[in-house]
């Protein structure tokens, strides 16, 4: 995928300048006297953000539509033969993350044993005990071990009914083993493959995931993992259509997260090699191609644009042979498209939005300060040049006016101190409203009840009774948000009107997007529930599982919001603390200076070349600070590609299948 190689290149640059020219601001600050805590710790946040990215792309879809062929296709076609297992059937048995791990030393497959399903134990907790699972190693050299070793992911094992059940299977999705009596199940419940490829080596991530009933049984998929990707790729078949299958992944699992802030859904329609028909024409071919591909976007609900017809075994084939005319015919250029295009640009608007322009605002702050020393060089400079003219009354005058605004910004910074023990009181009742200890009390609560219960009216009140108690909490928690965020809207009000040059947004604590993805988990707790025909004992276990991930995920977003109040608490007022004390740093030293003049009449020329060095000095140092921020306004590459093309007046490229 040359032209995904090259969109991944390009975003991988566009952050490592980023973090470069961050760190060389970092240098920056310290070298103008202008660092302080509470900023560097904003840009180490800042570059954490951009070293830890990556981009997830999830596959979802029935067994035997050929998600794993196309991950082939995508990642191994140098190999000249598939690496992942993809036959007829059944193949990932599991669901199964390709990622690329810096800290290893080697590439590695760790399986889960489908046993720990057992076990209350979410997948987020067990990925942190290397003991639950078994370590393979890799050896990216040799195609015929990666083949062998990847095959662990498709095996099964024969285990009585009843223990499939416990598991969490449903009895009618079992094959039967032989004649004993038992029936197959995975014998893995989740696959990491560390593998050091390219793509997956400059962030992408890849989730493969098998049919209905895995995404039924494991609820971590669709309560965090789909959702946090990047990219949800719902494949289909064409010689299959949509089947009743297809549909109801599709209804349950997948048309869900297009309510989601990340939600990027679309359609592959793969295999549609079945349809090539030399006899009839390449005409015909595309004709039935656009038909299935119109259909299928009316019934998924889906603009025609985002359904990408294409064959994934031809592109595999294509790759492996070397043949171009093959891969265009495959048409997974219109995926490298829908990537490059979409993807990319998706996550480069969440990063221009998160970390640059934030850096930006402190990079205009710091400019402003230098600006402002630089402006009383100059007023000290046309003050010797009055002295050497018999002006001392304005030396007096001077001394005089920068002794008033000294005393000012020391009473301002008083006050914002003073303001910033108010907010520190402010965050304090924010934690106690968020505390774990009502937290560990609903959950407490909720076991208990689940235990007990026996019947679906009983599981249905635990439940609600358990979203309503941590809703009211945020509801809580929101009303002192709203009294905290009134409070520092007046301080940057007052700042404001002081400084009508300078003036700043009052960073305000925002409650309602946890509010709302604490709807999103009850929602899909609800969804859960429905979809439980019977409440029957080995249905136990799978019940137990979810809420044991449902609770993770409800603990997960505590800890977020916990994390952002204390955040706020702490940054709030730096902006303006920033402001004013560099002020009174600068007024105390022109103080000084001024001081300095009135006593030592003798060295005046001495002084005004000392001066203009610092003048010089400073010239340079914005000029630095000129240089970064035109670095850090720098387009991200799917802009500047699209700037491009806008100044050399050509069309838009083409959106990923926008042609048949």
């Amino acid at each position: 995928m040359e032209r995904l190689d090259r969109q991944v290149d390009a975003y991988v640059g566009w952050k490592r300048d980023l973090i470069r020219e961050i760190t060389r601001y970092r240098s920056w600050l310290v070298h103008n006297r202008l660092s302080s805590e509470a900023v560097d710790a904003r840009l180490e946040r800042a570059l954490r953000l951009l070293r830890t990215d990556h981009i997830t792309l999830a596959f979802v879809g029935e067994f035997s539509r050929g998600k794993t062929e196309l991950i082939n296709s995508l990642l191994f076609g140098r190999f000249g033969r598939r690496i992942l297992p993809s036959r007829a059937g059944r193949t990932t048995m599991c669901p199964t993350e390709l990622f690329f791990d810096p800290r290893s030393e080697r590439s590695y497959i760790r399986l889960l044993p489908i046993e720990t399903r057992l076990e209350d134990a979410s997948l987020a907790q067990l990925r942190r005990l290397p003991r639950q699972w078994l370590q393979i190693p890799l050896d990216t050299q040799d195609p015929a071990n990666l083949a062998e070793a990847f095959d662990q992911v498709a095996m099964t094992k024969a285990v009585p009914l009843q223990a499939a059940l416990e598991l969490g299977f449903a009895a009618d999705s079992l094959e039967p083993a032989d004649s004993s009596g038992k029936v197959l199940i995975p014998a893995w419940r989740h696959a990491l493959v560390n593998f050091d490829h390219p793509l997956l080596r400059q962030g992408l991530r890849i989730l493969d995931t098998p049919g209905l009933n895995a995404l039924g049984s494991e609820p971590e998929l669709t309560l965090s993992m789909l959702p946090n990707a990047q990219a949800v790729l719902f494949m289909l078949s064409a010689d299959a259509g949509i089947t009743a299958s297809d549909m109801q992944i599709w209804q349950r699992h997948v048309a869900p997260l297009g309510e989601e802030a990340q939600g990027n859904l679309f359609a592959i329609l793969n295999k549609i090699d079945v349809l090539w028909d030399d006899l009839a024409g390449e005409a015909f071919v595309a004709q039935a191609i656009e038909q299935i591909r119109t259909n299928t976007a009316q019934q998924l609900g889906l603009a025609k644009q985002d359904v990408l017809p294409l064959s994934a075994k031809q592109a595999l084939l294509a790759k492996a042979r070397q043949d171009d005319a093959l891969l265009e015919r495959s048409r997974i250029e219109a995926l490298e498209r829908l990537l490059s295009e979409r993807v990319l640009a998706h996550k480069e608007r969440l990063l221009e939005e998160g970390v640059v322009q934030q850096v930006l605002a402190l990079l205009h702050n710091s400019q402003q300060a230098l600006g402002q020393r630089l402006e009383r060089i100059a007023e000290q400079r046309r003050l010797l040049d009055d002295r050497q003219q018999g002006s001392s009354q304005t030396l007096l005058e001077l001394t005089a006016r920068t002794r008033h605004e000294h005393n000012r910004h020391h009473k301002r910074l008083l006050d914002l101190k003073t303001n910033q023990r108010l907010l520190q009181r402010q965050g304090e009742q924010l934690r106690a409203a968020l505390g774990s200890e009502r937290l560990e009390e609903h959950l407490a609560r909720l076991r208990r009840s689940l235990t007990g219960s026996l019947t679906t009216l009983g599981i249905n009140l635990a439940i609600q009774h358990f979203f309503r108690s941590v809703e009211q909490d945020l509801a809580a928690l929101e009303l002192e948000a709203q009294r905290a965020n009134k409070m520092l809207e007046a301080i940057y009000r007052r700042h404001n009107e002081e400084n009508p040059l300078h003036g700043m947004d009052a960073p305000c604590l925002r409650v309602q997007p946890y509010v709302r993805e604490l709807q999103t988990l009850q929602g899909k707790a609800d969804q859960f529930r429905r979809q439980l025909k019977t409440l029957l004992t080995e249905q136990h276990a799978l019940t137990r599982r979810f809420f044991a991930t449902l609770v993770q995920e409800v603990l997960a977003l505590h800890e977020r919001l916990r994390q952002q109040a204390e955040l706020w608490a702490v940054d709030a007022l730096t902006p303006l603390l920033q402001f004013s004390l560099e002020h009174k740093q600068q007024i105390e030293a022109h103080m000084l200076q001024l001081k300095q003049l009135a006593r030592d009449n003798h060295q005046d020329d001495r002084r005004a070349e000392l001066l203009g060095r610092y003048a010089d000095e400073l010239e340079q140092q914005l000029a630095q600070a000129a240089e970064m921020q035109r670095a850090l306004r720098r387009p991200s590459p799917i802009r500047r590609q699209h700037k491009v093309v806008n100044l050399l007046g050509l069309a838009q490229p083409e959106r990923a299948g926008d042609t048949g």
